[in-house]
């Protein structure tokens, strides 16, 4: 057993360890990047004690399978996909107390593309201006592949409830909170008026999730309304979830590691929720888009933010308790 705790990947696929993201990056001209569902990250890291800026694991497609050289305690939030113990089944968005040599399986979900894993106490990698989010422009990050180990800064005893002689925990985690819905909120872009009467059509015609995707944008297929000008488009900055329409069939869903400044025209721009539910969009899938106002995302965006505090608090209260 190694003297210092750490993580051994034994299966994995499109695995990357991130945090929230770079937040000086975009003023230096990097991208943000980092956990495309932040939501799902934030409660990972509630879940197990950790702050809300700690690395975890983003596996995007699932496949993952873990073994730890000594006792943790882990979670796994985002799309569905119940995790397996040495073969046993355990619930997402809940901590998991694994103990050394156990193996954790994440397996492929139904719905849904990314999962997230956080270890209490989290990951010793290579950060670059304070985050460890991946950045394919300048080849930083840590990626997770088969045979990685991935050292972690400290390990956790189990957590034995006391009177069920089991890890049981209820944290008022909403059941639904992993569903995926097929309506995104966006709120009007710089260019809205560029596309006159014709920009109602994106509003009222459905789209489909092309292949396209990565953490720079995805494409959906569908009418792309036109603008009323022909001229050209200077290049200028651009927000994350910005909905750009460039020539020909498809939209352009600007994410997190999207380059700081772009030419198209911007006609809307996704909310954060709107931007954490377009992160588990899979190819195939219908959306619509749905016009809301800035006060209505901020007060959906701030009522996420309360639901994760209430599991960190809880998360640290029973903690606590069983210690």
């Amino acid at each position: 057993m190694a003297d210092r705790p750490e993580l051994r990947v034994e299966s994995a696929a499109a695995c990357v360890v991130t945090d929230l993201g770079r937040v000086e990056g975009p003023a230096r001209g990097l991208a943000a990047n980092g956990a495309l569902d932040q939501f799902a990250a934030r409660a990972a890291n509630a879940l197990v004690g950790n702050a809300p800026t700690a690395p975890l694991i983003e596996a995007t497609g699932f496949g993952l399978t873990l073994r730890p050289s000594h006792d943790v305690l882990m979670s796994v939030t985002g799309a569905p996909a119940d995790p397996t113990v040495d073969g046993w089944p355990y619930p997402a968005w809940a901590p998991l107390s694994i103990r050394a040599g156990e193996t954790v399986r994440v397996g492929i979900s139904d719905a849904g593309l990314r999962a997230y894993v956080a270890v209490h106490g989290s990951f010793d990698v290579p950060r670059l201006m304070g985050s460890v989010a991946p950045d394919s422009m300048i080849g930083f990050g840590t990626h997770v592949v088969p045979g990685t180990v991935l050292p972690l800064f400290r390990s956790h005893a189990p957590l034995v409830n006391r009177l069920f002689g089991a890890t049981v925990f209820d944290f008022g985690v909403p059941r639904d909170v992993g569903r995926v819905p097929a309506v995104l909120d966006v709120i009007d872009g710089p260019d809205a008026a560029l596309f006159g009467p014709g920009l109602q059509r994106l509003y009222d015609a459905p789209y489909t999730v092309t292949p396209r995707i990565n953490h720079v944008g995805l494409r959906v297929a569908g009418h792309v309304p036109r603008r009323l000008a022909t001229g050209e488009v200077l290049s200028r900055g651009v927000p994350v979830g910005a909905i750009e329409a460039p020539e020909g069939d498809e939209l352009l869903v600007l994410m997190r590691g999207r380059g700081v400044t772009a030419g198209y025209p911007v006609l809307a721009v996704l909310t954060s929720c709107a931007l954490d539910s377009a992160a588990q969009l899979r190819p195939g899938q219908p959306i619509r888009f749905r016009r809301t106002t800035a006060a209505a995302a901020t007060a959906a965006y701030l009522e996420r933010r309360r639901l994760v505090d209430r599991i960190a608090l809880r998360a640290r209260t029973a903690f606590a308790a069983l210690r």
